[in-house]
Protein backbone atom coordinates (compact mmCIF):
# COMPACT_ATOMS: atom_id res chain seq x y z
CA UNK A 1 0.00 0.00 0.00
CA UNK A 2 1.30 3.59 -0.96
CA UNK A 3 -0.15 4.97 2.33
CA UNK A 4 1.97 6.62 4.33
CA UNK A 5 2.13 4.59 8.26
CA UNK A 6 0.23 5.68 10.30
CA UNK A 7 2.37 5.66 13.39
CA UNK A 8 3.13 9.39 14.22
CA UNK A 9 0.74 12.04 14.89
CA UNK A 10 -0.99 13.72 11.96
CA UNK A 11 0.13 16.56 11.12
CA UNK A 12 -1.68 19.78 9.86
CA UNK A 13 -0.38 22.55 8.08
CA UNK A 14 -1.67 26.24 9.01
CA UNK A 15 -0.87 29.13 7.06
CA UNK A 16 -0.67 32.92 9.18
CA UNK A 17 -1.95 35.57 5.99
CA UNK A 18 -2.53 39.25 6.41
CA UNK A 19 -1.32 43.07 6.29
CA UNK A 20 2.02 43.66 7.76
CA UNK A 21 1.44 44.59 11.85
CA UNK A 22 -2.05 42.84 12.33
CA UNK A 23 -0.82 40.44 15.22
CA UNK A 24 -0.42 37.29 12.92
CA UNK A 25 3.73 36.79 14.61
CA UNK A 26 2.06 38.01 17.85
CA UNK A 27 -0.70 35.59 17.94
CA UNK A 28 1.49 32.66 16.72
CA UNK A 29 3.77 33.14 19.86
CA UNK A 30 1.05 33.18 22.04
CA UNK A 31 -0.51 30.17 20.92
CA UNK A 32 3.31 28.44 20.74
CA UNK A 33 4.34 29.98 23.89
CA UNK A 34 1.59 31.53 26.04
CA UNK A 35 3.23 34.55 25.68
CA UNK A 36 2.29 38.34 24.21
CA UNK A 37 4.92 39.75 22.56
CA UNK A 38 4.22 43.31 21.90
CA UNK A 39 7.69 44.65 19.47
CA UNK A 40 7.90 42.43 17.03
CA UNK A 41 10.43 42.64 14.19
CA UNK A 42 8.58 42.45 10.87
CA UNK A 43 9.15 38.70 9.80
CA UNK A 44 10.02 37.18 6.67
CA UNK A 45 8.37 33.97 7.32
CA UNK A 46 9.09 31.77 10.58
CA UNK A 47 7.71 28.70 11.14
CA UNK A 48 6.47 26.94 14.21
CA UNK A 49 5.75 23.27 15.28
CA UNK A 50 4.14 22.04 18.12
CA UNK A 51 2.58 19.03 19.22
CA UNK A 52 -1.39 19.44 20.48
CA UNK A 53 -4.19 17.55 21.65
CA UNK A 54 -7.50 18.09 19.48
CA UNK A 55 -10.77 16.00 20.56
CA UNK A 56 -8.40 13.66 22.59
CA UNK A 57 -6.20 13.13 19.46
CA UNK A 58 -2.90 14.02 19.72
CA UNK A 59 -1.81 15.90 16.48
CA UNK A 60 1.06 17.92 14.98
CA UNK A 61 0.35 21.71 13.87
CA UNK A 62 3.26 23.34 11.61
CA UNK A 63 2.43 27.31 11.54
CA UNK A 64 4.28 29.33 9.25
CA UNK A 65 4.14 33.03 9.76
CA UNK A 66 4.46 35.03 6.28
CA UNK A 67 5.57 38.93 6.06
CA UNK A 68 3.03 41.20 5.33
CA UNK A 69 5.14 42.81 2.97
CA UNK A 70 4.46 43.07 -0.26
CA UNK A 71 7.99 42.32 -1.80
CA UNK A 72 7.36 38.54 -0.49
CA UNK A 73 4.32 38.17 -2.72
CA UNK A 74 6.35 35.67 -5.39
CA UNK A 75 7.46 33.54 -2.70
CA UNK A 76 3.97 33.91 -1.01
CA UNK A 77 2.71 32.22 -3.80
CA UNK A 78 5.05 28.88 -2.54
CA UNK A 79 3.67 29.19 0.88
CA UNK A 80 -0.08 28.94 -0.29
CA UNK A 81 0.64 25.71 -1.95
CA UNK A 82 2.20 23.93 0.97
CA UNK A 83 -0.23 25.17 3.29
CA UNK A 84 -3.51 23.41 4.01
CA UNK A 85 -5.45 25.90 6.10
CA UNK A 86 -5.22 28.88 6.33
CA UNK A 87 -6.14 32.12 9.15
CA UNK A 88 -6.18 35.33 7.52
CA UNK A 89 -5.34 37.95 10.02
CA UNK A 90 -6.68 41.81 9.63
CA UNK A 91 -6.76 44.60 13.13
CA UNK A 92 -10.39 44.93 14.30
CA UNK A 93 -8.59 48.68 14.96
CA UNK A 94 -7.05 49.28 11.12
CA UNK A 95 -9.90 49.93 7.97
CA UNK A 96 -6.92 48.90 5.71
CA UNK A 97 -6.05 45.41 6.31
CA UNK A 98 -9.29 44.87 6.69
CA UNK A 99 -9.68 45.50 2.98
CA UNK A 100 -6.40 44.23 2.37
CA UNK A 101 -7.97 40.33 3.20
CA UNK A 102 -10.28 40.33 -0.16
CA UNK A 103 -6.58 40.25 -1.44
CA UNK A 104 -5.28 37.08 -0.01
CA UNK A 105 -8.39 35.39 0.03
CA UNK A 106 -8.08 35.82 -3.90
CA UNK A 107 -4.44 35.02 -4.06
CA UNK A 108 -4.87 31.81 -1.85
CA UNK A 109 -7.43 31.00 -3.98
CA UNK A 110 -5.72 30.93 -7.29
CA UNK A 111 -3.02 29.11 -5.90
CA UNK A 112 -4.78 26.67 -4.55
CA UNK A 113 -7.75 26.37 -7.59
CA UNK A 114 -9.94 25.71 -4.54
CA UNK A 115 -12.87 27.39 -3.59
CA UNK A 116 -13.46 24.83 -0.22
CA UNK A 117 -10.06 25.26 1.43
CA UNK A 118 -10.17 25.42 5.57
CA UNK A 119 -9.92 29.08 6.12
CA UNK A 120 -10.85 31.46 8.68
CA UNK A 121 -10.81 34.77 8.68
CA UNK A 122 -9.66 36.53 12.03
CA UNK A 123 -10.23 40.20 13.51
CA UNK A 124 -7.48 40.39 15.44
CA UNK A 125 -7.21 43.12 18.53
CA UNK A 126 -10.46 42.82 19.66
CA UNK A 127 -9.28 44.50 23.19
CA UNK A 128 -8.88 47.66 21.78
CA UNK A 129 -12.87 47.55 20.55
CA UNK A 130 -12.76 51.31 21.77
CA UNK A 131 -10.50 52.14 18.23
CA UNK A 132 -12.40 49.46 16.69
CA UNK A 133 -12.36 50.82 12.78
CA UNK A 134 -14.07 47.99 11.26
CA UNK A 135 -17.85 47.53 11.75
CA UNK A 136 -18.58 43.88 13.49
CA UNK A 137 -21.20 43.49 11.20
CA UNK A 138 -18.98 44.66 8.14
CA UNK A 139 -16.71 41.92 9.40
CA UNK A 140 -19.52 39.05 9.67
CA UNK A 141 -21.13 39.64 6.31
CA UNK A 142 -17.88 39.21 4.04
CA UNK A 143 -17.00 35.88 6.13
CA UNK A 144 -20.33 35.44 5.14
CA UNK A 145 -19.79 36.01 1.47
CA UNK A 146 -16.88 33.98 1.71
CA UNK A 147 -18.33 31.26 3.39
CA UNK A 148 -16.05 30.68 6.25
CA UNK A 149 -16.35 31.16 10.21
CA UNK A 150 -15.33 34.58 11.35
CA UNK A 151 -13.59 35.21 14.88
CA UNK A 152 -12.24 38.00 16.66
CA UNK A 153 -9.02 37.08 18.67
CA UNK A 154 -7.10 39.02 21.05
CA UNK A 155 -3.06 37.80 21.10
CA UNK A 156 -2.70 40.12 24.24
CA UNK A 157 -5.51 39.18 26.33
CA UNK A 158 -5.38 35.47 24.47
CA UNK A 159 -9.21 35.84 23.82
CA UNK A 160 -9.84 33.09 21.07
CA UNK A 161 -6.35 32.22 20.43
CA UNK A 162 -6.63 28.16 20.99
CA UNK A 163 -9.78 28.92 19.12
CA UNK A 164 -8.87 29.70 16.09
CA UNK A 165 -6.37 27.07 15.74
CA UNK A 166 -8.14 24.53 16.90
CA UNK A 167 -11.22 25.17 14.46
CA UNK A 168 -9.36 25.51 11.59
CA UNK A 169 -6.99 22.02 12.12
CA UNK A 170 -10.57 20.30 12.52
CA UNK A 171 -11.13 21.88 9.19
CA UNK A 172 -8.23 20.95 8.06
CA UNK A 173 -9.04 17.22 9.52
CA UNK A 174 -12.51 17.33 7.90
CA UNK A 175 -11.04 18.22 4.84
CA UNK A 176 -8.03 15.44 4.56
CA UNK A 177 -11.24 12.76 5.74
CA UNK A 178 -13.26 13.82 3.02
CA UNK A 179 -10.48 13.74 0.36
CA UNK A 180 -8.92 10.81 1.31
CA UNK A 181 -12.80 9.02 0.70
CA UNK A 182 -12.58 10.76 -2.98
CA UNK A 183 -9.16 9.93 -3.54
CA UNK A 184 -10.54 6.44 -3.24
CA UNK A 185 -13.88 6.48 -4.83
CA UNK A 186 -14.10 8.72 -8.75
CA UNK A 187 -13.40 11.98 -8.05
CA UNK A 188 -9.79 13.09 -8.27
CA UNK A 189 -10.35 15.96 -10.60
CA UNK A 190 -10.20 18.79 -8.78
CA UNK A 191 -11.87 20.74 -11.01
CA UNK A 192 -14.55 18.17 -11.06
CA UNK A 193 -14.31 18.27 -6.99
CA UNK A 194 -15.11 22.04 -7.06
CA UNK A 195 -18.31 21.44 -9.02
CA UNK A 196 -19.79 19.07 -7.26
CA UNK A 197 -18.96 21.02 -3.93
CA UNK A 198 -20.36 23.93 -5.23
CA UNK A 199 -24.09 22.25 -5.96
CA UNK A 200 -26.79 23.56 -3.80
CA UNK A 201 -27.79 20.76 -1.03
Amino acid sequence: MSKKPTTGPALHKVIMVGSGGVGKSALTLQFMYDEFVEDYEPTKADSYRKKVVLDGEEVQIDILDTAGQEDYAAIRDNYFRSGEGFLCVFSITEDDSFQATQEFREQILRVKNDENIPFLLVGNKCDLNDKRKVPLAECQSRAQQWGVPYVETSAKTRENVDKVFFDLMRQIRSRKTEDSKTTNGRVKDKSKRRKIKCMPL
